[in-house]
């Protein structure tokens, strides 16, 4: 019989994407939302690199888009900015930011894992997949 290894929790990931032309499938990783349901984590980490960005897209589509990835992060945090979405539970704000669709931020297809620490290992995502 299998046992669970002490302290280790299930949790889903996704990477954060900037699509600058989604008809060309290109995109910038650009941060990683991760979600434990167990602990009732949710938080993504968005890092923007402009210069990059800008090679994909002029300086006004630049702005827009990084208004749209503060949207996201005021969404996954349940901000009362973030709109009536963001005043969802924990699972259903993961479950919409990491919705398929075809816009300029999209989330990757849904991973799961492990941790202990889910906090360390969104950083350890983070650093691995974006930066």
């Amino acid at each position: 019989m299998k046992q669970k290894m002490p302290g280790k929790h299930v949790f889903e990931y996704a990477v954060v994407r900037v699509v600058p032309r989604v008809e060309r499938e290109e995109f910038i990783n650009v941060g990683v939302v991760l979600y434990c349901k167990k602990l009732k984590f949710l938080q993504a980490i968005i890092t923007v690199n402009e210069q990059r960005i800008c090679c994909f897209t002029n300086q006004d589509e630049a702005q827009n888009i990084k208004a749209n990835l503060r949207a996201f992060e005021l969404i996954c945090q349940g901000s009362a900015e973030g709109g009536p979405i963001a005043q969802l539970d924990e699972a259903s704000r993961f479950r919409w930011l990491t919705a398929t669709r075809s816009t300029v931020v999209q989330a990757s297809k849904v991973h799961p894992g492990l941790s202990d620490n889910p906090q360390q290992t969104l950083l350890r995502l983070h650093e691995q997949l974006v930066l």
